[in-house]
């Protein structure tokens, strides 16, 4: 059985392409089409569709492609200890992100970081469901949320913190509240997820718990970027994430940032952000260089929060 057949297959099943999978390797397609098809002969069994559109995965080849992606990144780890310590890293590293965060702050970050080590490659997953790094195979995973006690190991990028903000124009006409309480009188335009539509949680700085409120408006989603671009637009009120806000909305006057002696919150305990990865992953050089270079980039408090 070659190595470079296995690769194929892992980076078609990754990917639901054999002309990325070309691309990546440098190799033309049919190429990638004989080799994985001589693999399914080998093994007797079929492991892909094969349609016009795309390509996954039998039950058969999702079986075996857990089994080959944890054997070659085996291989990798051990080619990497063998190497010069010194060497750039090189080989593909997995890292799964929440579709916002992703697009705005990890995205950016990483161009940066193939610019720097042209040898690595990345395969990038944006999605706000709830994953197991270890089951899809996630060498780093951006999460947002209380981390649970598990076999991941996490590097703390920091707290989760709140704007609840408006309009200048929605709030001539409709006025600024001074209270969380004043908020059941405006149009609040709320996130709505698979757990239903979002609570706002406040306390005062120094308090020692957050005091949930019902709010409601005319507007829900469960894509936070259309919400703010609603309340830019004046429709209403939203309280999200500081990283979910582009600096120019206040500076500029489009945004105005509201109850300002307040901490808020969508979740009675704030969340954190994290970056975990399996144990074994963590060991990798290519896997902390990429973290670290993500950290680094971020900065401790993000600077998403100094803005």
């Amino acid at each position: 059985m070659q190595l470079n057949s296995l690769r194929y297959f892992a980076m078609v099943a990754a990917t639901g392409s054999f002309i990325a999978t070309a691309r990546h390797f440098r190799v033309p397609a049919s190429s990638v089409s004989r080799h994985i098809a001589a693999l399914e002969k080998e093994v007797a069994q079929q492991l892909l569709y094969r349609h016009t559109r795309a390509v996954r995965l039998t039950d058969s080849g999702e079986r075996y492609y857990l089994v080959v992606r944890e054997a070659l990144d085996l291989l990798d780890m051990a080619a990497e200890q063998a190497a010069d310590k010194d060497a750039n890293p090189k080989g593909l590293v997995r890292i799964n992100a929440p579709v916002a965060l992703g697009r705005l702050h990890i995205a950016p970050v990483l161009n940066n970081l193939l610019k720097t080590y042209p040898d690595l490659s990345v395969q990038l997953t944006l999605t706000d469901a709830f994953i197991d790094p270890v089951q899809e195979g996630a060498d780093i995973t951006v999460r947002v949320g209380h981390l649970e006690s598990s076999g991941l190991v996490a590097r703390d990028v920091g707290p989760q913190r709140y704007i609840i903000c408006a309009s200048k124009e929605y709030l001539d006409a409709h006025g600024i509240p001074g209270s969380p309480a004043d908020l059941a009188r405006h149009n609040c335009l709320v996130y709505r997820g698979y757990r239903g539509a979002q609570r706002w949680y406040f306390r005062k700085p120094g308090d020692a718990q957050y005091e949930g409120f019902d709010v409601n408006g005319s507007f829900q989603s469960n894509n936070a970027e259309t919400l703010v671009s609603a309340a830019e637009s004046s429709l209403g009120i939203v309280l999200f994430p500081t990283w979910l806000f582009q600096s120019g909305s206040f500076r500029k006057g489009r945004l105005v940032k509201l109850l300002t002696n307040w901490e808020s919150s969508v979740e009675a305990e704030p969340p954190g952000i994290h970056l975990v990865s399996p144990e074994n992953r963590s060991r990798s050089r290519k896997v902390r260089v990429v973290r670290d270079f993500l950290l680094e980039h971020i900065g401790s408090p993000p600077y998403w929060d100094r803005v």
